[in-house]
This record gives structure tokens, C-alpha cells and sequence, in this order.
């Protein structure tokens, strides 16, 4: 795969849209399969934000495009099945990501006082 300008900084794939957050979210923890992302994302949403199969591999292959995920080793009973795990830019960017939401909720927190409270 060609090395993109850049492709090192975190900032630069900011903000990332819901479905990619919430499949990296899914691939911090371990390797996983489609349907098993699918399924870790309906859980850690609790059941408020779910990928279809179309969403869900149109995503991951951008993400894989961007260097942000990789295809993982774990052998699977079933050669059909493909894992895929974080790389360590898509580490980075999800951990930027991260940082960047405290930020958006800190600031909406402040600005939802009632007026006069102190900060």
C-alpha cells in the first residue's frame, strides 16, 4: 500500500462520521469479524445505533483504505470469515477522536447551565 502524505497525524481524519467511531470503538477491544462488529456496536449503543451490512463494509473498507484498519491473522473455523483489528494510526485517530468528544461535551455542559450558576 502506498504511504499517504501525512498519513501520520491523527487531526486530519477528524471528526470521524458515527458508523467509522463506532467500528473502531468495536475494534479497541479485539479482532473481529462483520457480524460480530454489527453486534458490538448494537450492544456498546445500547441498541440505539445499529450497521446494517452495506453501512458496515462500506465503512470498513474506507477504514482500510485510510490505513486505519487491517485485515487481522486470527484464523477462523469458517476461511469465509475475515477479521479485522485497529492498526496504530487507527488507534491514534480513535483516541484523538476521543479527546476531541470530552472537549464537545465539557463545552456543552458549560453552555446547558442555567444562567448565573457557576461554572
Amino acid at each position: 500500500m502506498p504511504v499517504r502524505p501525512n498519513s501520520g497525524d491523527p487531526s486530519r481524519f477528524l471528526p470521524l462520521p458515527p458508523a467509522a467511531l463506532h467500528i473502531l470503538l468495536s475494534l479497541a477491544r479485539e479482532p473481529r469479524h462483520g457480524y460480530g462488529i454489527m453486534q458490538d456496536v448494537a450492544r456498546q449503543s445500547g441498541g440505539q445505533y445499529k450497521l446494517g451490512p452495506g453501512t458496515l463494509y462500506d465503512n470498513l473498507q474506507r477504514l482500510l483504505d485510510q490505513d486505519l484498519a487491517e485485515q487481522s491473522r486470527k484464523k477462523s473455523d469458517d476461511p469465509r470469515r475475515r477479521y479485522y483489528q485497529l492498526t496504530a494510526l487507527g488507534r491514534a485517530v480513535l483516541e484523538a477522536d476521543v479527546e476531541r468528544l470530552k472537549s464537545v461535551v465539557r463545552h456543552a455542559r458549560s453552555s446547558l447551565k442555567p444562567a448565573g450558576a457557576r461554572p
